[in-house]
């Protein structure tokens, strides 16, 4: 029988990095080891002088048993790898029973700790082993639960979220076989990190060296640590880089990343932390470094999993795992409906043309930064599900060198967005839709490396504008999908032009929004502009659980 709960399936959470004793101690001490967590703050603007927008966020916890039903799996104040849960002292079956709505934690730091542990730190090997035996733990226990709906531990399923490095015990267990000594990593369904440093740790600049083993600290090294634990030695010596996971491994389509962007508000070390790793982080993990991709059978780079943006810290009151829009992200890449990939297709780029004459009209002479913003928020919703944006470092670049000597149209995506019938606004409305605000930066122009400041202003945009996308998925009785929507630089307007999906791989479908730099003319029409940029947002469109009973 087929797993008829899909796709409300266990979750296991893996925590993120304790460093000292007194953190470790501290997370054995806390049942939920920071899944109990909420936030009363979030931050509307990226300067950390406006004061805070009070929004309430209950805890991931909290929100999983309201909003879905899930419950945590502590009996009698026992975890249910402790002797005593599944049997009594007299060995007689006790009357505990585990659900698919449930949340189990792995508390892979109890060994470590001076409460219940030697004090010594086990192997981050050790810590994907100890998941394997986890998952299987929950597999066996749901199967014998005779109310669960699961009968055969073949069709078993589970969930994985973790932050921060509990995302690299996961994939240590996901990508590497001799880390799965139960054989069980084929049990789980969908994998979400929240800041996980996939690429490892860089500070100042340079990744962490791998003989700095103080805390634990070369966890987080590329080249020798992470290439071994993550069974990657051969793509890294290719690639130089530890962001992939293999196909054959666990299917990238399955994964999403949660990337936090706010490195103003992580206050560890005295702030220390976001000093050293800079810009264009939350604090302690690069953006660059948070993100991952499939690694195809033949070794080549292949698609980039699902990913999100938020403006939001590693940790603390501004916490990425403590917020609204991940916890958003979280629930609808496990329970959503529709899964939207946007990227952006540049045909062609219009260069000032007193850039072009001071280059002596060649164009490899001239190199330039451009900045794609994107912003997405679902109908009716107060937060975005994913934010880029230039002053928080977290736009899409693309340079002008790349971009002449690339492939054209030169593609960039964008982010993932998931959206989910239960959240609609109005019930009886049979579409989904969300509001996409584009924005391309002028950039700087250089010309053999000297800056062009001739007619710049700063913070100006060669593209600018907001769209409504509405999406009605296909019927039961064969009829496909719908897609509309509109510009909204006339004013707000409901999504009214029809777009004509087309059918790609598999059952996904795909459709095109043309951009382009134009000005009035004063005939009312619309005229190219130079400088400026021209090519398509691209869509691409598939349901989402569509195994859901």
């Amino acid at each position: 029988m087929a797993n008829n709960n899909a796709p409300f399936h266990p979750i296991v959470y893996v925590r993120g990095f304790a460093m000292s004793r007194g953190e470790i101690d501290e997370t054995t001490a806390d049942p939920f080891c920071g899944f109990n967590l909420g936030s009363t703050t979030m931050r509307a603007s990226a300067s950390d002088r406006t004061r805070p927008r009070k929004f309430v966020f209950e805890s991931p916890v909290v929100r999983l048993a309201s909003d879905f039903g899930y419950a945590d799996v502590y009996e009698d104040g026992l975890d249910i790898v402790d002797p005593g849960w599944e049997f009594d002292a007299a060995g007689k079956p006790t009357d505990n029973v585990l659900g698919s709505r449930s949340i189990v934690i792995y508390r892979y730091y109890d060994p470590a700790s001076t409460l219940f542990g030697s004090g010594e730190t086990p192997s981050i090997e050790a810590f994907a082993k100890g998941l394997s035996e986890l998952v299987a733990k929950v597999r066996q226990l749901v199967v014998a639960n005779p109310r669960s709906g699961v009968d055969k531990e073949e069709d078993f399923r589970c969930h994985l979220v973790a932050h921060s490095m509990g995302g690299l015990v996961c994939r240590a267990f996901l990508q590497n076989p001799d880390l799965d000594p139960k054989g069980v990593a084929g049990c789980v369904d969908k994998f979400f990190t929240y800041a996980t440093p996939h690429n490892g740790i860089d500070m100042l600049g340079v990744n962490v060296p791998s003989w700095f083993s103080a805390m634990d600290i070369s966890n987080f090294n590329r080249g020798t640590r992470m290439a071994e634990y993550l069974d990657l030695k051969e793509a890294f010596a290719r690639h130089g880089a530890v962001d992939l996971l293999p196909e054959a491994r666990f299917p990238s389509q399955r994964v999403f990343t949660m990337v936090g962007t706010n490195r103003l508000d992580y206050e560890v070390a005295a702030g220390l932390s976001r000093t050293f790793v800079g810009n264009g982080s939350d604090g302690l993990v690069k953006i660059e470094n948070a993100t991952l991709c499939g690694l195809n059978a033949d070794g080549s780079i292949g698609a980039p999993c699902a990913k999100a943006f938020a403006y939001r810290s590693h940790s603390g009151f501004y916490g990425i795992v403590n917020s609204e829009e991940a916890f958003q992200n979280l629930t609808r890449f496990l329970f959503g409906d529709v899964r939207v990939d946007i990227w952006m297709d540049i045909d062609e780029i219009r260069l000032p043309p007193d850039v072009l004459k001071a280059a002596d009209g060649q164009p490899d002479k001239i190199n330039a930064l451009y900045q794609i913003e994107m912003l997405a928020s679902p109908r009716g919703k107060l937060w975005y599900l994913t934010r880029r944006t230039s002053e928080e470092d977290s736009v899409a670049c693309v340079t002008h060198a790349g971009w002449l000597a690339g492939t054209k149209p030169c593609a960039s995506y964008l982010s993932t967005v998931f959206l989910a019938n239960r959240a609609k606004v109005n019930p009886r409305r049979r579409s989904l839709a969300y509001g996409l605000t584009l924005g391309v930066r002028v950039p700087d122009y250089e010309i053999d490396h000297r800056l062009w400041l001739n007619q710049h202003f700063e913070g100006g945009y060669l593209f600018r504008n907001a769209l409504i996308l509405e999406l009605e998925p296909p019927r039961a009785d064969g009829t496909p999908w719908k897609v509309k929507y509109a510009w909204q630089d006339a004013g707000v307007a409901a999504a009214s032009t029809a777009l004509t999906p087309q059918q790609i791989a598999g059952e996904a479908v795909e459709v095109a929004v043309e951009v382009d730099s134009t000005s009035i003319a004063p005939d009312g029409s619309r005229q190219p502009t130079t400088p400026g940029i021209k090519g398509r947002l691209r869509f691409v469109i598939r349901g989402w659980n569509q195994d859901a009973a």
